[in-house]
């Protein structure tokens, strides 16, 4: 009876952790850095819990404010500008990608000022400009600009505007 047991259930046998002692890994894991729900949903199912579980660890986690949706799209879109140097456009798809609701990326890009953005993709735009110092066709040149900017995920508009003032 106990091997039918085992082999029916997979996996999830080998490696599943208590309900308790999962809400306490996961508090650690939430309190260490600011996380999305599914980076936690998809923590809680590796340790072998059930859908029914992993719910009820979620509700107690954003009772006790571990978890926050809006809190952590701030975050993420913040350091993403200034660490990484992404443009909007970047960080709305990364967060779109972690499932986060439209509310909270809307209210994460009004966290980006216009002037610290501007300022960024002009840094950013002069300093891949040293680079292509060598290239004479001023035609490759635009476009390697571009494609750069667009690869770092700003605005097709304001590189356009950006690349204009500076060639």
């Amino acid at each position: 009876m106990a091997y039918r047991q085992i082999a029916t259930s997979g996996i999830r046998a080998k490696n599943k952790v208590p309900k308790e002692k999962a809400l306490q890994k996961i508090r650690h894991f939430c309190g260490y850095q600011e996380r999305c729900h599914q980076e936690v949903k998809d923590r809680l199912y590796e340790m072998g819990l059930w859908k029914k579980d992993v719910d009820e660890i979620i509700s107690h986690l954003i009772e006790d404010n571990y978890l926050n949706e809006e809190r952590f799209a701030i975050q993420f879109a913040g350091g993403k500008f200034r660490m990484k140097q992404w443009g909007r456009v970047k960080i709305r798809f990364e967060l779109k990608q972690r499932n986060i609701s439209s509310y909270c990326i809307k209210k994460a890009m009004t966290e980006i000022e216009d002037e610290p953005y501007q300022r960024t993709l002009n840094d950013i735009l002069s300093k891949k400009l040293l680079l292509l110092k060598g290239e004479k066709n001023v035609f490759i040149k635009k476009r390697k600009l571009q494609d750069y900017l667009l690869q770092k995920g700003f605005e097709a508009d304001l590189i356009h505007a950006a690349i204009h003032n500076s060639i």
